[in-house]
């Protein structure tokens, strides 16, 4: 299986480690702002794509109101499975779909919305597309992209600790998929390339990622992502190995007691 696929399975115990450890960790701060940039849109009709677990559905759950039609895809069924297990304070349509086929009429939405997923997507301009196909006119594709690895602590302690542990093959799924479209230009470039003929607009917001102890941000991105794959394929450290060398690095740089790391991410509002 190629790394394409693997970085984009998100299945076996990572749903509920990713929701019970990774939403709250570095997804709902950003989750909130998301929703409240929809809701000021006033739409009628929203679609989601790549939703995970639900964290962005349930802050626009919130924050539309109830006349307003919210549907939730992502790729992953056990993702959406775990999503429709925890609910939302009205109803969402979940669907399993592919943000680069998309199972819907032309023009069908007011907003599109995209929390941390383009990094994911395969053939980004093609996905683009499916958004631009998708929204009505005067429509709004709102996502968000994390910003370079460096700029977020805790997953880059994590990156730096695997590395020690597994000099010769170093887990870099982070770096490769996460954090590693960060650039505007590109960016830019693919939306151009999708057919979203205005300039978008970018926002670079940062914010704190806290967790009761070094632990748990360890989980989470070693128990809680496709990085679970990448360890668990090498020799010489077991995930329980692993997580604990992870942990170790955060208390060290962050201290034994709750950790409070910096995370950042781009925004990003495209018209069609």
């Amino acid at each position: 299986m190629t790394r394409i696929h693997t970085d984009t399975r998100f299945t076996g115990s990572i749903p509920e480690v990713y929701d019970t450890y990774l939403v709250p960790l570095i997804f709902e701060s950003y989750a909130t702002d998301l929703a409240k940039r929809v809701t000021a849109r006033h739409p009628s009709r929203v679609l989601e794509t790549a939703a995970g677990t639900g964290v962005v559905s349930r802050a626009m759950a919130h924050a539309l109101p109830i006349h307003v039609d919210l549907v939730a895809t992502d790729l992953n069924q056990p993702m959406l499975d775990r999503a429709a297990a925890t609910g939302a304070p009205r109803p969402v349509d979940w669907q399993q779909a592919d943000a680069a086929q998309l199972p819907f009429d032309d023009a069908s939405f007011d907003a599109v919305v995209c929390q941390f997923g383009f990094m994911f997507f395969p053939d980004k301009v093609r996905a683009f597309s499916e958004a631009r196909r998708v929204l009505r006119h005067g429509g709004v594709l709102l996502f968000s992209v994390w910003d370079r690895i460096e700029e977020n602590e805790f997953a880059d302690t994590v990156a730096a600790a695997l590395a020690g542990l597994f000099p010769a093959d170093p887990p870099r799924f982070l770096q490769r998929t996460p954090h590693s479209y960060f650039d505007s230009k590109a960016i830019s470039r693919d939306l151009a390339d999708a057919g979203f003929s205005a300039a978008p607009h970018f926002e670079t917001i940062a914010a704190r990622s806290r967790a009761a102890s070094a632990r748990v941000p360890a989980v989470a991105y070693c128990q809680g992502t496709p990085l679970r794959d990448e360890i668990e394929a090498r020799s010489g450290a077991s995930i329980d190995d692993a997580t604990s060398a992870c942990a170790t690095a955060i208390a060290q740089r962050f201290g034994t007691g709750p950790v409070d790391g910096k995370i950042q991410a781009h925004v990003i509002v495209a018209e069609s």
